[in-house]
C-alpha cells in the first residue's frame, strides 16, 4: 500500500473484515513523517489482514520485498514517483489517482514500464460502476459521453472554485467548470478522478465531457453519466456518501479499492 490516508484505512479495514482474505504481508509505503500513522493503521486491522505488517518510508526497501500487488492510494505525486518503478519491479499496480494520467508522458511511462516488465496497470473504478457497459458502449461506438459531478459547497474549498464562486454565498446550484476531461483533472486533481476513470474506459480524454456543479442542496457525493451510443443510451446516477475525514472523497472509492484486491486475489 501507498499511502496511509482515507481511502487507504478504509480499504485496509474491509479486507481485513473478509473471511478468508488474510494476506501474508502487508507492506505500507509512507512519507518520513508519516510512519506512526501508517503504523496505526496497520496494527488497528492486525493479525485479521496480515500475518507481517512493515511500514517504510524508503521505496527500494518497499520494492526489495517483492511485492505482488501494490495499491497507490497516496495522490498524483506518489504515483509520478513511484509508479514506473512499481510497474518495472514486476508488480501489479492498482492506481486510485487515475486523475494523474492525464498527463501525457506520465501515461506513456507506466504502459511502458507494464508493457516492458509485466507488471499490469490496473485503474480503480474508485466512486462509480458501469464500466462494464461503457465498455460495451465504445465497442458498438461511442457518440458522447458527459460526466456531472455534483457535490456541496464545503467539497470544494480548497480546490480552484474557490477562485470562481463564493462557496459560502451559495444559496442555488452553480456550475463551475464545463470542459473535457483531461482539463478537468489537471485542474482539479482531487475531484475529477472519475472523469478520467471514465475517458480511459470509454471515448478518451478529449471526446468526454465534464461539468463540476457546487449545490448547497446537494447531501452527498452525485456523479451523473449520460452515454450515447450506437448500442443504447445509458444513464446513471450515483449518490456517494462522502468520507468523514476528506468530504473530497466518496466512500465508494474505499470500499472499490477492497472489492478488486479481493477479485485480484481470487484469479491467482
Amino acid at each position: 500500500m501507498i499511502g496511509y490516508g482515507t481511502i487507504a484505512s478504509l480499504a485496509l479495514d474491509c479486507l481485513a473484515r473478509e473471511p478468508g482474505a488474510q494476506l501474508d504481508t502487508v507492506i505500507c509505503l509512507t512519507r518520513k513523517n508519516g510512519e506512526a500513522r501508517a503504523r496505526a493503521m496497520l496494527e488497528t486491522a492486525g493479525d485479521r489482514l496480515a500475518q507481517h505488517r512493515i511500514v517504510t518510508s524508503s521505496l527500494a526497501d518497499f520494492l526489495e520485498a517483492q511485492p505482488d500487488l501494490v495499491i497507490e492510494a497516496a495522490g498524483h505525486e506518489a504515483l509520478r514517483d513511484c509508479g514506473a518503478r512499481v510497474l518495472a519491479a514486476g508488480a501489479d499496480l492498482l492506481v486510485t489517482s487515475v486523475g494523474a494520467l492525464a498527463h501525457v508522458d506520465l501515461h506513456a511511462s507506466l504502459l511502458a514500464a507494464s508493457s516492458t516488465k509485466g507488471g499490469a496497470l490496473i485503474l480503480s473504478s474508485g466512486a462509480i460502476g458501469g464500466l462494464d457497459i461503457l465498455a460495451a458502449a465504445k465497442l458498438a461506438g461511442i457518440e458522447d459521453v458527459t460526466y456531472t459531478s455534483r457535490k456541496p459547497p464545503h467539497a470544494w474549498r480548497g480546490t480552484k472554485a474557490e477562485s470562481v464562486l463564493d462557496l459560502d454565498a451559495l444559496t442555488s446550484e452553480s456550475m463551475f467548470y464545463e470542459g473535457d476531461a483531461r482539463s478537468a483533472a489537471l485542474a482539479y486533481p482531487q475531484n475529477a478522478n472519475v472523469a478520467a476513470t471514465l475517458a480511459l474506459h470509454g471515448a478518451g480524454f478529449e471526446f468526454t465531457r465534464v461539468r463540476l456543479v457546487a449545490d448547497p442542496a446537494a447531501v452527498a457525493n452525485v456523479h451523473e453519466i449520460r452515454i450515447h451510443s450506437a448500442c443504447a443510451k445509458i444513464s446513471l446516477k450515483i449518490e456517494g456518501r462522502a468520507a468523514p475525514e476528506n468530504p473530497k472523497t466518496s466512500l465508494t472509492t474505499g470500499y472499490s479499492l477492497a472489492a478488486q484486491v479481493l477479485q485480484w486475489m481470487s484469479r491467482r
